[in-house]
């Protein structure tokens, strides 16, 4: 059995981790409720933007666009949302296992990685880290994700990559969080009734000005809104996974703190009754 002053120290190690969690849930709280308004806020752009586009597509015959056809590179860049920071429990691994335990071959593929610890998993794990822009996810802005963009469409359009995804974890309350692999180009046009909405027309789409000259302005912009989407949800996601984390840690520190005050308790009896046996011993030794 541990003595008491091991179990006094131990004790008032956890404590002080514990003062620790408790501060570092209320910071991730208040952080939360201003992240989780803003996500909310986007969350309607973001999936009208994207419902929009898709059904758009789904009504043009089959257009001939760069965009809407995968290149001839076999290299798939994907941009990995992560946070610079731990301790948010599965946050982040659950962000790592889409590619890792994914579909995805490690060769074809090329990380653009936001967020540090998305980055060095990956590259433990040898996946070639193309870009680091970890400074994003600490206050990001559509002219971040405007910048992402424009570099991954230059590298489209060049052919340097085929495929663009986006992995990040999306926002559905407080304490539901889903990683999500979402497919950026080439865009895919949802069969009727898959997206869960039924647009009543059936016209063909016509353009004005042309369908390449407004698929050029459209699809960019499109492109961007999802990053700057998923940058956004992936913040309130962080930040809700971290607040229930320390909420986690700060009951088990307590329990662990009850615990060893009953251990504590119990030896300091068990020294109190050695010490009396003693005592009255020699007291009859004595006599």
């Amino acid at each position: 059995m541990a003595s008491m002053r091991d179990i006094k120290r131990r004790k008032g190690s956890i404590q002080s981790t514990q003062q620790i969690t408790k501060a570092m849930k209320l910071v991730s709280t208040v952080k939360l409720q201003r992240a989780k308004q803003r996500a909310e806020q986007s969350k309607a752009y973001f999936n009208c933007m994207y419902e929009t586009v898709t059904s758009m597509l789904a009504k043009t015959g089959g257009l001939n666009h760069p965009y809407l056809k995968a290149g001839e590179s076999e290299k798939k860049a994907i941009i990995v949302i992560t946070s610079n920071r731990g301790l948010a429990g599965g946050y982040n691994s659950n962000v790592i296992k889409l590619i890792t335990k994914g579909d995805f071959k490690k060769e074809e593929l090329e990380i653009y990685a936001i967020g540090k610890k998305g980055k060095d998993a990956l590259h433990r794990h040898g996946y070639h880290i193309m870009e680091e822009n970890s400074e994003i996810i600490e206050e990001p802005s559509y002219m971040d994700a405007m910048e992402i963009s424009r570099k991954l469409l230059d590298a489209y359009a060049a052919g340097e990559i085929g495929e663009i995804y986006l992995a990040y974890t999306g926002f559905k309350n407080t304490v539901v969080h889903v990683p999500t692999m979402l497919k950026l180009l080439p865009v895919e046009a949802p069969e009727n009734g898959e997206q869960g909405k039924d647009t009543g027309s059936k016209a063909m789409m016509n353009f004005e000005p042309e369908d390449d000259e407004a698929l050029d302005m459209i699809i960019p912009k499109y492109v961007t809104s999802l990053i700057y989407g998923g940058l956004v949800e992936a913040v309130a996601s962080e930040n809700g996974a971290r607040m229930q984390a320390m909420d986690s840690a700060t009951s088990n520190a307590e329990e662990m703190i009850d615990h060893l005050s009953l251990m504590y308790n119990r030896a300091r009896q068990g020294s109190i009754t050695q010490e009396l046996t003693e005592i009255i011993a020699g007291a009859n030794a004595i006599s």
